[in-house]
């Protein structure tokens, strides 16, 4: 369990929570998003301004972005890290789709034109998919079946279109360019150590096979990322029972062992497989969702499990 308690503290389902969702996803890194609401839940679970409204308007501004980085499927992340992030992943997450775009004849000629015709009408005005369908159709592009949703894919990912703010219930696509106009660019060596960091300092503790799956990245650059890594003492202040603690692994000894890892062999013999059982206290890793039940938020010195919107707390690991 003390590793589902770090984790818990690490991941900021514990302890005190930050002030504003924007905080939430910049800890983290990204968030996956594919379930909306409940993507929006788990922003709302980590900080004070837990409410639907508060999170949307932050969404529909551009302050938090959604799109297809890390892995093939939605993740909200910041403005400023949206670029270097699909630098850093994009290649690798358009490789895993590949053997998918070819089956459905989205061969580059195709592609190509189809950024085309999604640029002119983000840049007018943001699209939602209906729009973007029939932009598609009228340069004879055929979408049928999976096309879009794989072209749109492919779209996000070269960093043409993200989230544009929602109209109604349909979510539509703007151009990254004016929705991030301030997004940092960094040399891949730079954006490899900041996402290692990131990850394990709001993750861990946790292997490298954790953090492969997570973001995509090959094994090679991830251990390079750790031995950069190493040399760094990073600790950070968590105001968790008012100590400093050190809430990533330890990179250094991780650098030098090849993995990271807290108590490796107990871990890996403890760590399930496919998540936390529902009403598990352990987030777990990974997209998947658990759900514990609660009628009321429970409290008790030194530990706190927050559930301002009631009916269910949701572990939704990025």
């Amino acid at each position: 369990m003390r590793i589902a308690r770090q984790r818990s503290r690490t991941q900021r389902l514990t302890g005190p929570p930050f002030d504003h969702s924007e905080q939430v996803v910049g800890w983290l890194g990204a968030v996956q998003a594919q379930e909306y609401a409940l993507a929006k839940w788990s922003l709302g679970q980590r900080s004070r301004a837990a409410h639907d409204a508060i999170v949307e308007q932050a969404i529909a501004e551009g302050t938090i972005l959604r799109t297809h980085v890390l892995r093939p499927t939605w993740h909200f992340v910041l403005p400023e890290d949206i670029r270097w992030m699909l630098d850093l992943t994009g290649p690798r997450v358009r490789a895993s789709i590949g053997s998918y775009l070819h089956k459905l004849g989205l061969d580059e000629d195709v592609l190509m034109k189809a950024h085309q015709d999604r640029a002119g009408p983000a840049r007018r005005q943001p699209a939602h998919a209906k729009g973007a369908e029939g932009c598609a159709r009228g340069a004879g592009i055929e979408v049928d079946g999976l096309r879009l949703g794989f072209i749109m894919s492919h779209v996000e990912l070269i960093g043409l279109v993200c989230s544009g703010a929602r109209r109604g219930k349909q979510h539509t696509y703007a151009l990254l360019s004016e929705r991030a106009p301030d997004a940092r660019v960094l040399d891949p060596d730079v954006a490899l150590l900041e996402l290692t960091l990131r990850y394990f300092t709001s993750h861990g503790p946790a292997t490298v096979k954790d953090f492969n799956w997570w973001s995509s990245l090959r094994m090679a650059d991830i251990r390079t990322g750790i031995e950069m890594a190493g040399s760094r003492q990073d600790r950070r202040h968590t105001h968790w029972n008012d100590q400093t603690q050190r809430v990533g692994p330890d990179l250094e000894r991780a650098a030098r062992h090849r993995r990271v890892a807290c108590e490796r062999q107990r871990y890996d013999r403890d760590r399930p497989s496919g998540g936390p059982e529902p009403g598990s206290r352990c987030p777990g890793r990974g997209c998947r969702v658990q759900s514990l039940r609660v009628a009321r938020p429970t409290i008790r010195p030194g530990l706190s499990l927050r559930s301002e919107w009631p009916g269910r707390l949701a572990f939704v690991a990025p």
